[in-house]
């Protein structure tokens, strides 16, 4: 397979994962509470993500000095974010809470900004503020039309995305070089125990009402979402530019909400799926190269 091929299916690859996991939460809570199930995920992943780690020769723990940060990555990055997200789609759509996903891109830039003291260019900046009130305007919008309880899930799933963004910069801040399988593998496995221990204080799981859909959903966010989606992005990011693989953040919004539509029946207003429009371009603009208008500007110098 050439190099263009493995990109495009690799880019394909993540945009299906990443849109049919939004759906995969929301059955998997039809049987099964959203802390155990979110820990049951990360006891899938865990073991494979270990083989994975002994096969590519990457080192299942971290490096001496910066192994705390197993503990700080299990309980920041997975064990609390991925619980506020699944625990927020008891409220919202799966579609509207990837949109509130999708963020993701503008949510790093920003905190970059505030930590790292990264210098954003205009355009940046200008992509920044229509992708923050464009989804101002859908969640305004949509919570108009969902009550109390949109405003519930929001609310879960914007504290998820702003935990990880934080999370992100201070990894590559303390923790940079540190391998992909590496930061996944075991602080999976503790996330996985310390849910479990929560979900024995505050939920009641019987676990003889769980269904099949709800087991399948739950493996496949073990091993497709919680692995899969991971290598194959990773692996784009490295045989692909990173404006290129933040273009993942564009498409799977839009996956999740056909399946949503198709599956549920469940779509956003017409107004809100108008202002995802400036909501993505706004997102394209955040992760688009400083230099990139400068150097289309010299381009059309040059020729002239």
């Amino acid at each position: 397979m050439n190099s263009k091929s493995l990109t495009i299916l690799l880019f394909v690859s993540v945009c299906l994962i990443w849109g049919t996991t939004w759906f995969a939460m929301e059955v998997a809570l039809h049987s099964i509470p959203p802390i155990f199930a979110t820990a049951l995920r990360f006891l899938l992943a865990a073991p494979l993500l270990a083989v994975l780690a002994k096969v590519f020769n990457q080192p299942l723990l971290f490096p001496k000095g910066k192994r705390q940060w197993l503990l700080i990555v299990a309980l920041m990055y997975f064990a609390i974010p991925f619980t506020l997200m699944i625990y927020g789609e008891q409220y919202i759509s799966s579609g509207l809470a990837s949109i509130i996903f999708a963020n993701m891109p503008v949510a790093v830039m920003l905190m970059s900004g505030l930590f790292l003291g990264l210098r954003l260019a205009k355009h940046q900046i200008f992509g920044l503020a229509t992708a923050v009130v464009s989804l101002c305007l859908i969640l305004g919008n949509e919570m108009q039309m969902g009550g109390d309880d949109y405003l519930v899930g929001t609310v879960c799933l914007g504290l998820a995305v702003a935990i990880h963004a934080v999370m992100y910069v201070l990894v590559q801040k303390h923790c940079k070089g540190i391998e992909v399988l590496t930061y996944n593998a075991v602080p999976s496995l503790i996330a996985s125990l310390f849910l479990f221990a929560v979900s024995a204080m505050g939920e009641s799981v019987n676990v003889e009402s769980f269904t099949w859909d709800s087991i399948s959903a739950v493996v496949y966010l073990g091993f497709v979402a919680s692995v899969g989606g991971i290598v194959a992005y990773f692996k784009l990011g490295q045989v692909s530019t990173p404006f290129q693989a933040s273009i993942c953040f564009l498409i799977f919004p839009v996956v999740a909400l056909l399946i949503s539509c198709y599956i549920n029946g469940e779509l956003l207003s017409e107004q809100s799926l108008v202002m995802m429009i400036p909501l993505l371009c706004g997102i394209l603009l955040t992760k688009a190269p400083k230099g990139i208008f400068k150097l289309r500007g010299g381009l059309k110098t040059a020729r002239s």
